[in-house]
């Protein structure tokens, strides 16, 4: 929406703000990209209680290249999701330094749920790939002036 008609017949324009994308799209991409990073995280925290409480959820895979504690993933997972949840919250401001730190989140998160392949196998590529969603929606390009 660029703007409205006025009764001398004079079209004004409506400011954006940093928020707000070059296109409508972008705008609900990330969005999307903020509730899923919500989700996200809290998924994370979710699993990473799982993993601590050693529940019998996840398998055991003592062959692995990447041989790491369940314990310590279950911190890892802990922690960055609590973390990730927080910047989606964030985004929700439009600052820009919400949407860096998103970005820096979700690639960690992506080398996370890489690591985590042996444990869940089906949900750590379906978390790989929200992640990169995430990525993506965060570079959209932005509108830098009012219009």
């Amino acid at each position: 929406m660029t703007g409205h008609a006025t009764e001398t017949g004079h079209t004004t324009r409506r400011a954006t703000t940093p928020w707000e994308a070059k296109s409508p799209w972008a705008t609900g991409w990330t969005a999307a990209a903020a509730t899923l990073m919500i989700f996200g995280g809290i998924m994370a925290v979710f699993q990473g209680i799982s993993a601590l409480a050693k529940d019998d959820v996840f398998v055991a895979t003592p062959n692995f290249t990447y041989q790491f504690s369940l314990t310590g993933w279950g911190w890892i997972h802990l922690i960055l999701g609590i973390v990730v949840a927080l910047a989606g919250f964030a985004l929700f401001t439009g600052a820009l330094w919400a949407r860096v730190v998103g970005i820096v989140l979700a690639g960690l998160g992506m080398v996370a749920n890489f690591v985590w392949l042996p444990h869940a196998p089906v949900w750590a590529v379906v978390l790989i790939v929200i992640h990169g969603f995430i990525i993506w929606a965060l570079c959209m390009p932005r509108s830098s002036a009012p219009a």
